[in-house]
């Protein structure tokens, strides 16, 4: 996230029980004093011959992504490296031996959340064996701090090193997470430049990495193949449409994001509607009547003319392929009272606040109806000054955010906590 910055792999609105819990309780007395202590700045795990064993733990989709450069990248270091960890398909299909799914982790809101306190529980108690056991040899959480900042505590208590790649945004909440993350981690990757400082100030090992979403550079198909794929016309403009990652955020996004759409099809005949299709979330059938089913944000987001996209990442996404959009956010009206009480950020979009500034119209709560969202979208189907300004501030955005190569930056961490060389 950021302030300049970004909100990371979670929305900006990422907070659930497990958030609440992790602010709520002082360092333990064994972490006292941490940030001083002896050996801090090189403590790193003996070698043995045997390959080293990760333990790469993601919660969400975005973190499923970035959890897959990695693993990626550092088999490309330590070929024989064995992964293990939370996370979805993929960090499956990189071959991360996978003790949970995302169909259970992926969970958002105070409320929301009450629901899976039980296999959240068993969860922890089934990370906390395995680092009993020693079955790994470092630990690499990956964003997800309700639950991963209390891994990583887990971990530096059973003298098992760790990385904490995307790190809380301490900056915007909770402040009092950056001591606690400074004195459990060996090695903080921070994704914004200015967490460095934040971190450090604590007595932590803080690196910028730069932004994991420049990490993503798959060949994305040219728009005569992109539309032959998917069946939609070349020479017809695209709407895309991103209602959420997970199953509750569809269904309170997915429908005025479509009456929306039909609106603005109907002010534009030729407008075709895609609907952003996630990976383990279902849809009913009625859906898709009108408009067309894609996977895959970024090809789409590259080949639109402009998105309506809920809050989170794929407002990131869409500032780097250059799309104008705009941001509409729902949760449940707990949580939403819940959040504004404890949020201190001036924005919720990722983009904007990168920017630091409004650059793309927010509608949050009450305010997303088709109502108020038509009329933020309709000038920038258009050519004309409104769409000109949002495309020159998105390519300030995407300068902001740096260069590629935080999954190798992350990797290196990795071989130096191993101590250097590895079999």
């Amino acid at each position: 996230m950021s302030v300049g910055g970004v909100p990371r792999g979670c929305s900006s609105f990422c907070w659930s029980w497990w958030l609440l819990q992790s602010g709520s309780s002082a360092p333990s007395s064994e972490h006292q004093g941490c940030r001083n202590r002896p050996g801090w700045a090189t403590r790193t795990l003996p070698l043995t011959e045997a390959p080293p064993v990760i333990l790469l733990l993601a919660g969400e989709a975005s973190g499923d992504l970035h959890g897959a450069h990695l693993a990626r990248a550092l088999r490309a270091r330590m070929p024989h490296v064995e992964l293990r960890g939370t996370g979805g398909d993929a960090m499956a299909a990189e071959g991360v031996e996978l003790v949970a799914g995302l169909d259970r982790l992926a969970v958002m809101g105070f409320v929301e959340v009450l629901s899976k306190l039980p296999y959240f529980w068993k969860l922890e108690r089934r990370i906390r064996g395995i680092l009993n056991r020693q079955e790994v040899d470092l630990v690499i959480a990956i964003d997800y701090p309700g639950f991963n900042l209390r891994a990583v505590e887990y971990a530096h208590r059973r003298s098992v090193p760790s990385i904490f790649y995307i790190a809380p945004q301490v900056w915007a909440w909770k402040k009092g997470r950056a001591a606690r993350l400074a004195d459990a981690a060996d090695r903080i990757a921070v994704i914004l430049p200015f967490e460095e400082e934040i971190f450090e100030a604590e007595g932590g090992r803080a690196r910028y990495v730069g932004h994991p979403l420049l990490d993503h550079t798959e060949a994305i198909p040219d728009r005569a193949a992109f539309c032959a794929e998917w069946d939609l016309d070349p020479e017809r403009p695209i709407l895309s449409v991103f209602p959420g990652s997970r199953a509750q955020e569809v269904k309170r996004h997915l429908s005025p994001f479509l009456e929306t759409a039909r609106r603005l099809r109907e002010a534009r005949p030729g407008l075709q509607i895609a609907l952003a299709r996630v990976p383990g979330v279902e849809l009913e059938a009625e859906s898709w009547e009108d408009c067309t089913p894609v996977s895959g944000s970024r090809p789409l987001l590259r080949h639109s003319l402009a998105a309506l996209v809920k809050s989170g990442t794929t407002t990131l996404e869409a500032a780097i392929e250059g799309t104008p959009f705009v941001v509409a956010y729902r949760t449940s009206p707990l949580t939403y009272r819940i959040a504004r009480k404890l949020v201190s950020v001036e924005h919720v979009a990722l983009a904007n606040l990168v920017a630091g500034d409004r650059v793309v119209p927010e509608f949050l709560q009450g305010e997303v109806t088709p109502e108020r969202l038509v009329p933020a979208l309709l000038p920038l189907l258009d050519e004309g000054d409104a769409r000109e300004r949002m495309l020159a501030r998105l390519r300030m955005i995407r300068e902001r955010l740096g260069s590629p190569g935080a999954a190798d930056r992350v990797a290196e961490m990795a071989v130096d906590l191993l101590g250097g060389e590895v079999p």
